[in-house]
């Protein structure tokens, strides 16, 4: 059994690493999976690329076929050129050699994106019939020439040139591949390994499995993952404060410094490696400003002065088309989600700003809601596009609503309403737009079990962390597992398997697809920032262990290996959270390392292939409801799909009640007017000479309707800080 008290590598270490017969990193198999409740941190004109193109052409040299003949050897005689025969084995020859070109080619090249094989449980998926791209490509798996503008591709040690002519090796053991052809960018045949479809054949829930990882901290810019920018300019806490903080430096500082992350925090090479590491999926958090921001928000109830959203608008959007074409060419899907809500859902940094709740909660909760609705249309409508949807098949309307605080009821109403938006714009049935993903708002899965049963395609995320439960988690990962005593990592594995697997494999059945949009290696809340720039850790002191991952042991980086694969094992589909964690400037290292899937990789307490975790529960003696993988048909755009049976008679738009507004007053609490014009997000642009259609940023022209605007006249209270506003007596509700 696990010790309760210490979990510092002491002479415990040396006689348990002595003790291990099987090779570290690759003895225990298991998945990872938590969440990151973050109930705890509540207490503390759209350009195209400079670089011109998120799809720019490759100008590698790839992979040369040799021209090696066979050596004939016969009596000297007389010249072999002037025997009969020797004619014919020349041209049997020829047609060796050239068979032996050509079929890698046809083989390795073409027939990959026409068949997936299956491996740990996956199976072959259909031919998708949304696809813009084709797998009908020439070109070389390797390192040799192609003519300028041709299509390329490449496996396992061939060579990449990067957007700046800088090249590295793509390392992929496990059978995937990278496409890339500059006349056709939307080219759909890539795929990451032989177990995951290639993007143009259909995804098949309950089969194919999501091993994914967040690219946290890129597009929504949080303390913990870039501690640099935070630590370069004191007294900020979120994007808001950092966004006002690096405006006041000059008119030019706030853009070139965000844009200077946007552009070296995660690279292609990312992905090629995401792809190198058996994943297959991303979650690429992006916030509304993405859009636009507003410059007038209200009004600052202490100064008077016109509020105004601080942020870098309409400038990461193409950056995150940039994202989108490398996940493309690495054959990596896309779960696209919308972070950030005006007014903020949660009170989290990662909304935006620290503090108060004003979505769906106080007096500028309706209106905000009713912006926020605005910028789930506009993205449905961008990645609904042909060009788009075999990328980005997974759409998260809103990231962590805070239920607690909020309120049940009116979070479910703004589900409901958000879901037959999209619905009306993508039409129902598989292919018709992307799956839903609404979260629990930290209530657990076993809450929404049920709810609008027969929707299309909607899924369930859940985001457990044992960082957040409130308690200490001062025990050690460095001794024999519960469970199985040949095992290192404590109580934790077990733990995860107990308190995740059966949940999620019941809600599967109950709910519908459901997945772990976020979990992580922190069985505790140490790391630099973790819990915002001013939060204490409940571990108590010495932290600083836990933030320096070079003094571990390997027994601790074993069992922390054994608790994400049991973690993983538990959740089934899921989502590290992060990909990389930035470096502090105090030290130049990694000061969060239980956050970061990348700096796991490169030290051992991450699995090189996730499917290792495949049985790891079952081997520690976990207690998991088995899912046989089967979906009722509905839950997946099948027979039925569309079709709401359960009840939603309570559930009207906009909701009769809030809980932080007094009973019969929200029909008085202050709107917008649906008088404006709705942004419509560009498609990239391109340098080669594209011959496929880039779509323009909107796939239902039937959708014509105006988009909310501030109605004139009206004086709004701060929607980010509306806590002790009064509701406007007069002029701020839409002509009915």
């Amino acid at each position: 059994m696990a010790s309760s008290s210490n979990p510092f590598e002491g002479p415990r270490d040396s006689l348990v690493d002595s003790a291990l017969d099987t090779p570290r990193g690759s003895a225990y198999l298991g998945p990872p999976g938590a969440l990151r409740d973050s109930s705890a941190l509540r207490d503390s004109a759209i350009s195209t690329p400079a670089e011109s193109s998120p799809f720019l052409p490759q100008t590698n040299k790839e992979a040369a076929f040799g021209n090696s003949q066979d050596v004939l050897s016969a009596p000297r005689r007389r010249p072999l050129y002037r025997r009969p025969w020797f004619w014919v084995a020349a041209i049997v020859a020829i047609v060796v050699v050239a068979l032996a070109v050509v079929l890698p080619i046809v083989f390795v090249v073409v027939k990959p994106g026409q068949h997936h094989t299956t491996s740990s449980g996956s199976s072959s998926g259909s031919s998708g019939s949304n696809d813009s791209g084709s797998n009908g490509h020439s070109g070389s798996n390797g390192s040799g020439s192609t003519p300028q503008g041709a299509i390329k591709t490449g496996g396992d040690g061939s060579t990449v040139t990067k957007d700046d002519g800088s090249t590295f090796v793509y390392h992929n053991p496990f059978g995937g591949y990278w496409v890339s052809d500059p006349a056709n960018p939307f080219d759909n045949s890539a795929r990451p390994n032989s177990w995951t479809p290639p993007l143009n054949e259909t995804w098949q829930w309950g089969v194919d499995r999501i091993y994914g990882v967040n690219i946290g901290g890129l597009f929504v810019i949080e303390p913990f993952i870039v501690p640099s920018l935070f630590e370069q300019n004191a007294g900020t806490v979120d994007e808001w404060t950092l966004s006002q903080a690096l405006a006041a430096k000059g008119s030019d500082t706030l853009q070139q410094t965000i844009e200077d992350h946007y552009n070296t925090f995660i690279t292609e090479e990312d992905i090629a490696q995401i792809a190198g590491a058996g994943l297959n999926w991303i979650r690429v958090p992006i916030p509304f400003w993405a859009i636009e921001k507003w410059d007038n928000v209200g009004v600052d109830p202490s100064t008077g002065a016109t509020v105004a959203e601080p942020f870098l608008a309409r400038t990461c959007w193409k950056y995150i088309l940039r994202l989108l074409g490398w996940a493309r060419k690495y054959g990596i899907r896309v779960n696209l989600d919308l972070h950030t809500i005006p007014g903020s859902q949660n009170g989290y940094n990662h909304s935006g700003k620290l503090g108060t709740i004003n979505w769906l909660s106080g007096i500028m909760g309706l209106a905000n809601a009713e912006r926020s609705l605005d910028y789930i249309r506009i993205i449905a409508e961008f990645i609904s596009q042909p060009e788009w949807r075999a990328v980005v098949p997974m759409f998260s309307m809103l990231n962590e609503p805070f239920l607690h605080d909020i309120g049940q009821t009116p979070v479910q109403s703004f589900y409901l309403k958000a879901y037959q938006m999209v619905r009306d714009i993508t039409g129902t049935g598989e292919g018709n737009g992307p799956m839903i993903t609404i979260h629990d708002g930290f209530t657990g899965t076993a809450n929404w079990a049920g709810f609008l049963s027969g929707a299309d395609r909607l899924a369930l995320d859940t985001h457990p962390y044992f960082a957040f439960d409130g308690n200490a988690n001062r025990e050690p990962l460095n001794i024999t597992a519960d469970g199985d005593a040949t095992q290192l990592g404590g109580q934790w594995p077990l733990q995860a398997c107990n308190s995740w697997g059966a949940g999620m494999n019941t809600s599967r059945t109950a709910f519908g697809v459901t997945m772990a949009g976020e979990f992580s290696n922190a069985i505790n809340d140490c790391g630099l920032f973790v819990n915002g720039i001013d939060g204490g850790a409940r571990y108590g002191p010495d932290c600083g262990y836990w933030e320096d991952a070079s003094g571990w042991s390997d027994a601790t980086k074993e069992g922390m290996l054994n608790f994400a694969l049991a973690s993983m094992d538990a959740l089934g589909d899921w989502f590290f959270w992060t990909w990389k964690i930035g470096n502090s400037t105090t030290t130049n290292t990694v000061l969060a390392p239980l956050w970061s899937y990348q700096l796991g990789l490169q030290n051992g307490w991450m699995p090189t292939d996730p499917r290792q975790a495949i049985g790891k529960c079952a081997s520690l003696g976990g207690n998991a409801q088995a899912f046989d993988g089967t979906f009722q048909p509905w839950m997946t755009g099948g027979a039925g799909a569309g079709t709401i049976t359960a009840a939603t008679a309570t559930l009207v738009w906009p909701p009769t009640s809030l809980t932080s507004v007094p009973a019969g007053s929200v029909t008085a609490l202050p709107q917008y007017t649906s008088t404006g014009t709705a942004s419509t997000l560009p498609p990239p642009t391109f340098t080669a000479t594209v011959t496929a259609s880039v779509g323009n940023g909107w796939f239902d022209s039937k959708d014509t309707a105006p988009a909310v605007t501030a109605i004139s006249g009206c004086t709004y209270p701060d929607a980010w800080n509306a806590d002790d506003a009064q509701i406007p007596v007069s002029g701020c509700l839409p002509a009915r």
